[in-house]
Order: structure tokens, then sequence, then C-alpha cells
């Protein structure tokens, strides 16, 4: 089966962020670098619901995974 593919937008759109590309790009530009030894869902940044979210996505390798990975490289 084939993954579906979901731009940033749309997993901030998921996240409850605003998701046109300036906001997101001022997103990842106000809280990168983030540590390495914080794991995404850990950041401080995060309200709960929004690192079970994140959590999920890539313990379950959901559609999602793939873009939230992607996200997790763009804060460092």
């Amino acid at each position: 089966m084939e993954k579906s593919f979901h731009p940033f937008s749309e997993l901030f759109l998921q996240l409850g962020l605003p998701s046109d590309a300036k906001s997101i790009r001022a997103f990842i530009d106000w809280h990168a670098p983030l540590e390495e030894t914080i794991l995404l869902a850990d950041a401080p940044f995060w309200t709960p619901s929004q690192a079970r979210l994140l959590r999920d996505e890539l313990l379950l390798d959901a559609d999602w995974a793939e873009i939230v990975d992607q996200l997790n490289k763009d804060l460092r």
C-alpha cells in the first residue's frame, strides 16, 4: 500500500497552527534550533495534544510520519 503525501500546511492544520507558508517559516525560525537531545514531541512549545499527535504519528508510522520527520529535521 502506498503512503499518502501530506504537505507542511496540512500538518500545521492538524496541529491547530497557522498553515500558510509565511507562518510555517516563522514558526520554524522562531523555534529552531531544537536541541538534539530533545525529541520533537517533547519540545516545550507544543501543547499536550500537539505532542500526542506528533508522537502517535511517528509511533504508528502513519501517513503523517514522513512530514513529521521533515519538521523534526527543519527544527534542528
